[in-house]
């Protein structure tokens, strides 16, 4: 198992929407590194986007709560229905080191989804699971929270945005010219 790098803002997979899972077999390793990751960053959630990876796949594990018991892994997820009421709740993302936003979501989502066993499911989530799930949901399809803020709001982040869009581009720039010089 090894921990992977996050990828921050500014690096382009995380704007574009994330191919399915075809082949379930590479998906243990990947799914392992991911929580490890996850945990490392002291996190709740992790998009394989954020870890450079282009599929539908997204873990979250809130056991440190009351509401959930067991990690889940969802593969190939859509959301096929919100309801309840909407709610501001603060959110961090990973992919935005620092920035904490009052992001409105509605109180339940219903996702359909396939787990590790290719079965696939459609379940209705509620509380810090359902705020999760679209957390996550947002990332494969290329939208972050930044982006669901009013622009009033987000121009009060535009400096600290603007900074990791910068050094993302540098650490870019850095590892392409490193594979230039590998032969």
């Amino acid at each position: 198992m090894a921990v992977l790098d996050i990828v921050h803002y500014g690096d382009p997979i995380l704007n574009k929407k994330c191919a399915s899972v075809k082949n379930f077999e590479e998906l243990n390793g990947i799914v392992d590194d991911m929580f490890d990751s996850m945990y490392e960053e002291e996190g709740i959630g992790l998009a394989a986007n954020q870890v450079g990876i282009d599929m539908n796949l997204f873990i979250i594990d809130i056991t440190h709560t009351e509401e959930e018991e067991e990690t889940f892994t969802f593969i190939n997820s859509e959301i096929i229905g919100l309801n309840g009421q909407k709610t501001k709740y603060q959110e961090g993302c990973l992919s935005l080191p620092n920035i904490a936003l009052e992001v409105v979501r509605p109180e339940n989502v219903i996702l359909k989804y396939q787990t590790i066993d290719q079965k696939w499911h459609q379940n209705e989530f509620s509380g810090l699971m359902s705020r999760a799930i679209q957390h996550e949901m947002d990332h494969l399809n290329g939208v972050f929270i930044v982006d669901r803020i009013l622009k009033s709001e987000r121009i009060k982040y535009q400096k600290q945005l603007r900074s990791l869009e910068n050094n993302t581009k540098m650490k870019m720039e850095v590892i392409a010219n490193q594979k230039k010089f590998v032969l």
